[in-house]
């Protein structure tokens, strides 16, 4: 998995330049630590998540976080059984959207490092590898156990209150689709 997270971002070029800054970090991390990709590294790990948009109602699937209490995108811890980070955020967006035909993007669509406190309240940092998901035409979504809800918003009516990062992470999602 390691390697995997390695391959990914060494071979991506960000459209956005500010981040390969950023990029650059999450390499030399994944150097320096070799336990960068488990979620019991209290330093921080990588993590992988999913834009789940719906094409045809222009809109985004988002989950109202039970442990922050916010509107972010779908995604999580990596697990011994992902092969790739890839794997990972598609597993996780399956999990937690309950919707089997998913189709990731396996270019990254951006990252994002953010402190919080995981389970077991020790406080780390997610560095978050973020990419693109489409659902299918069609496509219901349930909620999860790992969810206080789930919704559907389209791309120019976000929830209020949602964190910059997320509306970030939608616009790079709108700049990628009309490419």
């Amino acid at each position: 998995m390691r390697a995997s997270a390695r391959d990914i971002l060494r071979s991506w070029s960000p459209a956005d330049e500010s981040q390969d800054p950023l990029r650059l970090t999450y390499l030399s991390y994944l150097d320096a630590v070799p336990e960068a990709v488990q979620r019991e590294c209290a330093a921080g790990h990588i993590t992988a998540s999913a834009l789940v948009c719906d094409l045809e109602e222009r809109s985004v699937l988002l989950t109202l976080h039970p442990r922050i209490g916010r509107w972010v995108q779908l995604g999580g811890h990596c697990e011994a059984g992902d092969q790739s980070l890839t794997g990972a955020a598609l597993r996780e967006a399956q999990e937690e959207s309950g919707i089997d035909a998913l189709l990731i993007d396996p270019v990254p669509l951006q990252l994002h490092t953010h402190p919080l406190t995981c389970s077991g309240g020790v406080p780390t940092h997610h560095l978050d590898v973020q990419f693109l998901v489409r659902a299918t035409p069609g496509s219901t979504a349930h909620i999860s156990d790992e969810s206080l809800d789930l919704d559907w918003f389209r791309f120019d009516e976000l929830p209020h209150g949602v964190d910059d990062s997320v509306q970030q992470l939608v616009a790079a999602a709108r700049v990628r689709l009309s490419s």
